[in-house]
């Protein structure tokens, strides 16, 4: 079973139809919306500031959420999937964004709708990330405009998918669906 716990009187907050793997962790002032995903090894940790997630949000295998004590919370918008062993630390990420495999978004950086970080880039602290971009490299640099292929091709197609992956495990002893 997931490790879900509150930490300083406040308890993580859930939508409906949430999928969370049993080896996760989720502690303290976590809000997620509904239809989310939360994969083997990740952890969520609102102990030093809140993050906020919105609908459809899929948190993959070992990626880690944090923020910065009492400066930079998380938040992030609907309709986003962070990749396996992504770094998501005191930013803001707004609707239709896909974070890359193993890349590193820090404090203060804001990631405006519509765009991809891709796998293994860093996200310095204060960039802000245009909307209908790709961004790449360390430290990461816009590389190239967002094509109507890669909206659909990429971020709409892996948030989807991992609707469904969650559904595989609605009769599972691998995770649990979580209602508000």
């Amino acid at each position: 079973m997931a490790l879900i716990k509150p930490l300083n009187g406040v308890s993580p907050k859930f939508g409906t139809n949430c999928f969370v793997a049993d080896n996760a962790t989720i502690i303290g002032q976590v809000e997620m919306g509904d239809d989310c995903s939360v994969w083997f090894g990740a952890v969520i940790r609102g102990d030093v500031h809140f993050i906020k997630m919105g609908n459809k949000v899929n948190v993959q295998d070992n990626a880690t959420i944090h923020a910065t004590y009492q400066k930079s919370p998380t938040t992030i918008g609907n309709n986003v999937s962070i990749a396996h062993n992504a770094v998501v630390h005191g930013c803001t990420i707004h609707d239709n964004v896909l974070i890359g495999i193993g890349a590193i978004v820090l404090d203060d950086v804001v990631i405006e709708s519509n765009a991809i970080i891709a796998a293994g880039a860093v996200v310095t602290k204060g960039t802000r990330v245009e909307s209908g971009s790709v961004y790449a490299g360390a430290p990461a640099k816009k590389i190239k405009s967002l094509s109507p292929e890669l909206l659909e091709g990429e971020i709409h197609r892996i948030a989807n998918s991992y609707q469904k992956y969650a559904s595989w495990y609605d009769d599972s002893d691998a995770g649990q669906k979580i209602q508000s």
